[in-house]
C-alpha cells in the first residue's frame, strides 16, 4: 500500500518517524569518523600490551621475546616445574582466602551505610577512600612490621605464616571495594520488605539472612569474584610481606625478569588473565540475572 504525498509529509513531521529519517539520511560528520577513529587507537594503545604476551605465550622458542615458532611447549612446560605451580598454587589460595575476608567485611559495611545512613557514613565512605587510594608502597612498608609484632613480639604465630600475611595483605584494598559495591546496591532498593519484616515480628538476625542478604547478594558475589581477581596481582604488598616458601606468583615474575622472561610466564599469565575475564563475565551474568541494566552494573561493579 503506498502513501500519497501528504502522509508522507505527515510522517515526518511526526516527533519519532521523522527523527528516524533523518538520522537515516544525514551523512556522518568528519567529527564523527575522527571520535571513532580515536576510540580504536585508544583501544589499541590499552590492550595491545595483552594481546603480545598472549600471542608470546605460545611461543616455542626458550625466551620470550625470541619468536621461534608457535606451539603449546610453554603451557605444558607449567606442568614441569614446581616452583612455578607452587607460585600459582600460593597465589590462587591467597586471593580466595582475601576475597572471603574482604567479602564479609565489606558485606557488612556495605549493609551498614546502606540501611542506617547518618554523618558517620560519610566519614565511614572518607576511610575506604583513604584506603583505596593510598599507594600500595605505604601499605606494605607499613604491613611489615605489623606483621612482624604480631607475630613475634605478641607470640601470635599466625601472623608468622606467609598464607596468612599474603590474605591479610591483600584483603585490605578488595575490602573497599566489596563496600561500595554492596553499597551501591541496596541504595537504590526500597527497604519496604525489611521494615515489613519488623512489623511482623520477626527477628533482626532473621530479617538479615531472609531479606536483606537475598537482596544484597548479587552485589556480594559481584564483589567476592572482583576480591578475587584483585588479590592474584597484589604484587608489591606480596613482595614484602610474603615469607620463605609461600612466594606467590607476582612476585615469582618479578624475580624472573632478572634472568630473562621465558615463553611459560606469558603462558601463565594468559591463563591468569583468562580467570579475570571469566570472573567479570560471572559478575556481570549475576547483576543481569538480578535485573539490572547494562548502566546498573557498570555502576555497582564501579561501585557507584
Amino acid at each position: 500500500m503506498t502513501m500519497t504525498k501528504t502522509e508522507a509529509i505527515a510522517r515526518l513531521d511526526e516527533p519519532e518517524t521523522g527523527a528516524k529519517v533523518r538520522r537515516a539520511r544525514s551523512p556522518r560528520s568528519w567529527s564523527d569518523i575522527a571520535l571513532n577513529i580515536w576510540g580504536i587507537l585508544v583501544l589499541l594503545f590499552l590492550f595491545a600490551p595483552i594481546i603480545v604476551i598472549v600471542i608470546y605465550s605460545f611461543n616455542t622458542g626458550r625466551l620470550l621475546i625470541s619468536w621461534d615458532g608457535f606451539g603449546f611447549d610453554a603451557f605444558l612446560t607449567i606442568l614441569e616445574k614446581p616452583a612455578i605451580q607452587n607460585a600459582v598454587r600460593v597465589s590462587l589460595i591467597t586471593a580466595f582466602i582475601a576475597a572471603i575476608i574482604a567479602t564479609a567485611l565489606g558485606t557488612l559495611a556495605g549493609i551498614a551505610m546502606a540501611r542506617h545512613p547518618g554523618k558517620w557514613t560519610w566519614w565511614f565512605l572518607g576511610l575506604l577512600l583513604f584506603t583505596s587510594v593510598t599507594p600500595e608502597i605505604v601499605d606494605a612498608v607499613a604491613l611489615l612490621p605489623w606483621m612482624v609484632f604480631l607475630g613475634q613480639d605478641l607470640g601470635l604465630s599466625m601472623f608468622d605464616d606467609g598464607i596468612v600475611r599474603l590474605s591479610i595483605g591483600s584483603s585490605l584494598f578488595a575490602t573497599a571495594v566489596v563496600s561500595y559495591i554492596v553499597r551501591a546496591r541496596l541504595v537504590g532498593q526500597d527497604a519496604n520488605l525489611e521494615e515489613a519484616s519488623g512489623d511482623l515480628y520477626a527477628k533482626p538476625l532473621a530479617t538479615f539472612m531472609k531479606i536483606t542478604l537475598p537482596l544484597a547478594m548479587p552485589a556480594v558475589l559481584a564483589g567476592f569474584l572482583l576480591a578475587f581477581t584483585l588479590g592474584l596481582d597484589n604484587t608489591i604488598i606480596a613482595s614484602f610481606v610474603q615469607v620463605s616458601g609461600t612466594t606467590p606468583w607476582p612476585v615469582y615474575v618479578l624475580s624472573a625478569v632478572r634472568s630473562g622472561m621465558r615463553p611459560e610466564i606469558a603462558a601463565v599469565s594468559t591463563i591468569m588473565l583468562v580467570l579475570t575475564l571469566i570472573a567479570l563475565a560471572v559478575v556481570a551474568l549475576v547483576l543481569k540475572r538480578a535485573g539490572d541494566s547494562a548502566t546498573d552494573i557498570a555502576r555497582t561493579m564501579a561501585g557507584g
